[in-house]
């Protein structure tokens, strides 16, 4: 019953999927180890969990990351009904830098994605009444969010339902990206987080 990891284009992503052991009864199947996710190189302890309810099909929820200090990673899995999850590379030193990679999450084949820290990422509801499980690697931290609008011609996604969308005015009104300011921002945080990291305090 061993979790099967396949690897994503973003480094350090991955798309789980479960190994069912079925009987007469139905079937029985692992969703985490801790083993077999640090034989992955991937974190091996959730520190908090969050449940999204979406009613309506084309609701987005995004696109969203944590900033340095923050070692947020995320195991995201669709619990009831389908979703389109996104994730884009906005690490400045990565090989895939700006490039996205997307896949269907479904309650009916409890597969999952992993997602490592700074990765932006949302996922959009293909069929009403969706429930979505966030597992995260590190607390969060209002004040260390970063967001990007959904639709913005910077990343070329292209979201399954593009009218008739269910988001929020603060998700929809993020300014385009810019690169050179996100980058300013990413290294400013990071030396921010290894200078505090050094003396010992938080930034």
């Amino acid at each position: 019953m061993r979790l099967r990891f396949r690897e994503t284009p973003l480094a350090g992503a991955f798309e789980i999927e479960i190994e069912p052991h079925r009987d007469l009864r139905g079937y029985f199947a692992r969703l985490w180890c801790r083993r077999e996710f640090a034989e992955q190189g991937l974190a091996a302890e959730f520190v908090q969990a969050s449940l999204s309810e979406n009613t309506r099909r084309g609701t987005v929820r995004g696109m969203h990351l944590q900033l340095a200090p923050s070692r947020e990673g995320k195991l995201v899995r669709c619990v009831r009904g389908r979703i389109h999850d996104v994730v884009v590379d906005l690490r400045p030193d990565s090989p895939t830098y700006l490039q996205h990679f997307a896949v269907e999450l479904d309650a009916q084949l409890h597969n999952a994605l992993y997602i490592p820290p700074q990765l932006l990422h949302g996922f959009q509801t293909l069929v009403d009444d969706c429930t979505v499980l966030y597992e995260m690697t590190d607390f969060h931290a209002p004040e260390l969010g970063f967001g990007a609008r959904w639709n913005d011609p910077a990343f070329g996604i292209r979201w399954p339902i593009a009218t008739d969308v269910t988001i929020l005015p603060r998700d929809a009104s993020y300014p385009d990206f810019d690169p050179r300011a996100y980058v300013r921002q990413y290294r400013q945080q990071s030396a921010a987080a290894q200078r505090a990291s050094r003396s010992g305090r938080s930034p």
